[in-house]
């Protein structure tokens, strides 16, 4: 469907939203809201039409190093799939090559890629996780994310500054405790 087409549909069902809420539409706050948000969930769902295997296959290149290499702090946005309400934290992701590395860029424009849909934190985070092992091969993959979510703090719970961790540790990061403990360092050591 043409971008123009989603964005009026959605518009329209905006504008129903805010009747069926109590609001007027028409009022002069609201009145170019059901554009707005049309167009904002549009970029903030932007991810569904990202190619990953185009954005990771034109950036892997053979190198002969076979230590860790490590992208922290990597900020990130996502909308959770259950209330439509914002998520966003701290995405670190370190690998080991084998042979081959990707190009560093690629990381955090993977991270927003798969940010970039209707998701949940623990899939988001396996999902950076196994498309770097498929794509490069290396001995192993780490990404740990740690993210406040709007769904927690605003209702439900009410749970203010209780952030949630989640990590996926793949091939020599879960078999060998020495170079998690590594990576955690490099990443425990930034936050102090």
């Amino acid at each position: 469907m043409a971008r123009a087409s989603r964005m009026m549909q959605l518009s329209d069902l905006v504008r129903e939203t805010l009747i069926l809420l109590g609001e007027d539409p028409a009022r002069e706050g609201l009145a170019k809201t059901p554009q707005r948000t049309a167009k904002s969930l549009l970029e903030l769902t932007s991810g569904y039409a990202v190619d990953i295997d185009k954005l990771i296959n034109e950036a892997h290149f053979e190198v002969p190093y076979s230590e860790m290499v490590l992208v922290r702090d990597i900020d990130f946005y996502s909308l959770c799939e259950h209330h439509l309400l914002p998520f966003f934290g701290k995405c670190h992701v370190a690998y080991i090559p084998d042979g081959k590395v990707i190009g560093l860029s690629k990381i955090p424009r993977l991270v927003d890629a798969f940010s970039r849909r209707l998701q949940v934190q623990e899939r988001l985070t396996s999902q950076i996780a196994e498309v770097i092992l498929q794509k490069i091969k290396p001995l192993g993959v780490a990404v740990v994310m740690e993210a406040r979510h709007l769904c927690m703090e605003m209702r439900g719970p009410q749970s203010k500054n209780a952030p949630t961790v989640t990590s996926a540790m793949l091939g020599v990061f879960r078999s060998d405790a020495r170079t998690r403990e590594e990576f955690l360092g490099f990443i425990n050591g930034a936050k102090h």
